[in-house]
């Protein structure tokens, strides 16, 4: 048989062996915006170095494997000893390992911390998103520990450590520590406040025992976590190791590993503690909400980051395929309905990625503790869960279009888009789904007139000059001012709020040709419904240069 038939033509080399940070435009220039120019330097030779790295063949692969051969879990040892630990096939180890070297759990106290760690998660999340997890709670643990210094004294260090340790011990022993969260319960979801574990008090000051259950622990093989559970004067938060001080276990019986849409690599539990699972509070009685709400926040920001990454992982794909592919004539990149609709995909990445990374900022700026640290706490009160609810809904239909864009090979495991399509729902369930993150911005409305107020003077800082996000400011304006029935129009409300601060920060800081397609696709009415529907006379051509990645 005739070999001929089998010569395979025109199909696009794969896109491996880039850099991920300096090939992506929109975030580089944001590092270069919001960090002092002392960091500069420093922070892009990080970050280039783990942009090589995640740009690799290699790590390329690591996440295949890791998503190939997920989790599992083992009850107990070969003796029939109870163990509760979860494997994982070591591509998942050199992942983890990686990102919490690159200082991915360590940016609260650094100058200009937020930026480069939001800039690095941004990376590192492109080959392999599942085990952002871990590091992305283990990075926002930090607040909630603070509450108690004791307690941030010991496990803090460990937690913003760069070195990864698998192995389970003590926070005495390891150099390095994860830190997990379980919070929802089968009975209630997000409605925490409806948990029924409960918390008992031992004799030491700080010290109970917890008796109950997790509908999900997100990654369970973490070295502590943060549970919230009902003790004598209401919700409360609390740190439950997985070690003790002296070396044994602590009761945290793994009941079984979700079988997710997508996060495959990641582990998510159902946990039970039994009556006697050692607990620490972290905070008062009663105020568990409160004092988790700093650790939500900053994963809520994750989710953002997170969403953004897949969003500009798969435009680069989409571009590169369509940069290659000849149909009908030429090649896909130049026909006229194509680039549009890649012009429209790289719109959406920038957006994101350029809001995601005003908020880290804003993280620095309350860190800082300067003169704008309590406008800037006011900005990040209302845009976090206004950031999470648009960026994660808007999320899943755009790696949709551009995984239509490689045709039949996009839907072949092989191109990695599948992949990328099952992580795409993720960022809108985790952390509150779309009428939480809605009814928060609510809230955050209704708590004082700071909050609007440093919203408004962020969108403002552009005004004039656009005549369409001038429309779009005002006719928010309207909306603002009539707060009744607001619950039952709130998604509509936070959807313009997103887009309205999106568009301000596209004039102010994209190049010219950005801005104007955002100002006229997203906020002058002149954009359809779908992707690809942009009016034809904007420079379509500039924008899918932009997003375009050399190799």
């Amino acid at each position: 048989m005739s070999g001929s038939t089998h010569t395979v033509t025109n199909q696009a080399p794969p896109l491996v062996g880039y850099d991920v940070f300096t090939s992506d435009r929109a975030l580089t220039e944001a590092v270069e915006r919001h960090l002092a120019p002392e960091l500069l330097a420093e922070a892009r030779d990080e970050l280039a170095l783990l942009g090589r790295a995640s740009g690799s063949e290699q790590v390329r692969e690591w996440g295949e494997l890791a998503n190939t051969f997920p989790p599992r879990l083992r009850t107990h040892d070969r003796y029939g000893v109870r163990i509760d630990e979860v494997r994982f096939h070591p591509a998942w180890h050199r992942l983890l390992g990686r990102s919490v070297s690159a200082g991915l759990t360590d940016a609260w106290g650094r100058p200009g911390g937020h930026v480069r760690r939001a800039a690095g998660f941004v990376v590192a999340s492109q080959p392999e998103a599942g085990h952002g997890c871990p590091v992305s709670m283990t990075h926002a643990a930090v607040p909630a520990l603070r509450v108690e210094p004791e307690l941030a004294a010991v496990w803090e260090p460990a937690a913003t450590s760069h070195v990864y340790e698998r192995a389970l011990g003590t926070v005495a022993e390891k150099p390095g520590v994860l830190l997990g969260m379980a919070m929802t319960e089968k009975q209630g979801g997000s409605d925490v406040r409806t948990n029924r574990t409960e918390a008992r008090p031992l004799a030491a000051d700080g010290e109970y025992v917890l008796t109950g259950h997790k509908w999900f622990c997100s990654a369970p093989m973490s070295d502590a976590f943060l549970v919230l559970a009902q003790a004598p004067a209401g919700l409360t938060c609390f740190l439950v190791p997985r070690v003790l001080a002296d070396g044994s276990r602590n009761p945290f019986a793994l009941q079984r590993l979700k079988d997710k849409l997508g996060n495959r690599s990641n582990a998510s539990a159902e946990v039970e503690f039994d009556g006697t699972t050692w607990a620490r509070r972290v905070g008062e009685e009663g105020r568990g909400i409160h004092t988790i709400m700093g650790m939500v926040a900053a994963t809520r920001l994750d989710c953002v980051l997170g969403s953004a990454a897949l969003m500009r992982q798969a435009v680069a794909q989409a571009v590169h395929h369509c940069a290659y592919r000849e149909a009908f004539g030429g090649l896909l990149v130049e026909k006229p309905l194509m680039r549009n609709v890649l012009a429209d995909l790289a719109l959406e990445s920038e957006a994101a990625t350029v809001l995601g990374m005003r908020l880290a900022a804003a993280y620095d700026a309350v860190d800082a503790d300067g003169g704008d640290a309590g406008r800037e706490r006011a900005l990040l009160r209302i845009a976090v869960p206004a950031a999470k609810y648009w960026v994660t809904k808007r999320c899943t239909p755009m790696v949709a279009e551009a995984l239509e864009c490689l045709g039949g090979n996009g839907y072949v495991e092989e191109s990695g888009m599948p992949r990328l399509l099952r992580e795409s729902p993720l960022n809108s369930v985790w952390e509150g789904s779309g009428n939480v993150q809605a009814l928060d911005v609510v809230r955050a409305l209704r708590a004082g007139p700071e909050v609007l107020d440093a919203f408004l003077r962020e969108v403002g800082a552009a005004r004039g000059a656009d005549h369409r996000l001038d429309r779009a400011i005002r006719g928010l304006l309207v909306e603002l001012a009539d707060l009744e029935g607001i619950e039952a129009r709130a998604r509509r409300l936070v959807e313009r709020m997103a887009l309205v601060l999106q568009g301000s920060l596209l004039v102010r800081w994209a190049p010219p040709e950005v801005a104007d397609a955002f100002c006229a696709g997203r906020l002058g009415g002149d954009g359809g419904s779908a992707f690809g529907t942009l009016p034809h006379t904007l420079d379509l051509r500039a924008l899918v240069e932009r997003a375009r990645v050399a190799v």
